[in-house]
């Protein structure tokens, strides 16, 4: 899918959350259209067969929408920001990220864009153990990652010219993404 240009008023009407993140130290945060947002079925299948956090969390599948049910949710949204921020080895840092990408999520949300709804990356680690029997103890601030949902990251992030590369090892340094979903 060829990526397309947004208008002057789109970009506009949320530029203070653009500058809000950057101010935050996200690396890049993008306005994006939910149809250049790409899910696939194989995504959720690496999270079951690679990662050890599966069916650990509400947070990770088999909990959070397949591939298809994330593409319909997606397509009641017209607009996105893709957050990205290059990790370099604090291990910290995806939770302070994810924390930004749920605060972003509210200041939208309070501002009047009552659809606004966050995706995260990687596994929830908030709680020790997840009431994965019950609801989420901390649904104030948990959400699922975008790859739980289906979405491939990689994909998303190369069709708006974002870095992210496959790593050799987990010491390696990486991108990390999240995205909030406007309405």
């Amino acid at each position: 899918m060829k990526k397309t240009k947004l208008s002057d008023t789109v970009k506009a009407e949320f530029n203070s959350y653009i500058t809000l993140a950057l101010d935050n130290k996200i690396t890049d945060a993008i306005v994006i259209r939910t149809s250049e947002v790409y899910t696939a079925p194989w995504v959720r299948m690496k999270c079951q067969f690679g990662c050890p956090g599966f069916g650990e969390t509400l947070c990770c599948p088999p909990y959070t929408p397949t591939p298809d049910e994330m593409r319909k949710i997606l397509d009641s949204y017209t607009h996105g920001i893709l957050l990205h921020i290059h990790w370099t080895k604090d291990y910290r840092i995806v939770n302070k990220f994810n924390d930004m990408v749920v605060d972003l999520e509210r200041i939208i949300f309070l501002d009047g864009y009552y659809k606004a709804w966050a995706l995260g990356s990687g596994p929830c680690d908030r709680c020790k153990s997840c009431n994965i029997k019950g609801t989420c103890r901390n649904a104030d601030k948990a959400r699922p990652s975008m790859e739980g949902c289906g979405i491939d990251v990689f994909q998303t992030a190369r069709a708006q010219g974002l870095p992210i590369n496959v790593l050799k090892n987990h010491g390696l340094e990486r991108d990390i993404y999240g995205l909030v979903l406007v309405e």
